[in-house]
């Protein structure tokens, strides 16, 4: 079996294309930070970066909804691809090919533009029960 979950976040804006078949395609890179170590110097943080192709109907969502820096939950398998560099060598890269994606930023942070933490909406007002249709009730009415 061959399943990735990493959660983290995006390092810059997803990119759609499509193929000439006209299938859709979503890459973007998440990073994901690794627990810390005993031995790494205080307050650094290491992390580990994965591409990510997103097909078709996903793809779309992820191009439409996804921005950098946003966080997000990928299950996938993870592929390998090899391309031949500039100076003519060939390489080898990982890629997840992502099965589902979960959207993790709240969107009141989405639209805050991502500058920090947008406010709390403020709660709405209660509704007055006979407006709603409702009876109110005595509590000493109820029979348990």
């Amino acid at each position: 079996m061959n399943k990735l979950f990493i959660v983290g976040n995006l390092t810059r804006d997803p990119e759609l294309r499509s193929t000439p078949a006209g299938d859709s395609v979503c890459d973007f890179t998440v990073a994901v930070n690794r627990r810390a170590r005993r031995d790494a110097q205080a307050g650094q943080q290491e992390a580990d970066f994965f591409r990510v192709s997103a097909w078709r109907q996903l793809g779309e969502n992820c191009a439409k909804y996804l921005a950098k820096g946003r966080k997000v939950a990928v299950t996938g398998s993870v592929r390998v691809r090899t391309y031949q560099a500039s100076d003519g060598t060939t390489r080898a890269s990982l890629e997840v090919q992502a099965d589902d994606v979960e959207f993790l930023t709240p969107r009141s942070e989405q639209d805050a533009g991502m500058t920090g933490y947008a406010p709390a909406a403020a709660p709405a007002a209660p509704v007055e029960p006979a407006s709603a249709g409702f009876t109110a009730v005595e509590t000493d009415e109820l029979p348990f």
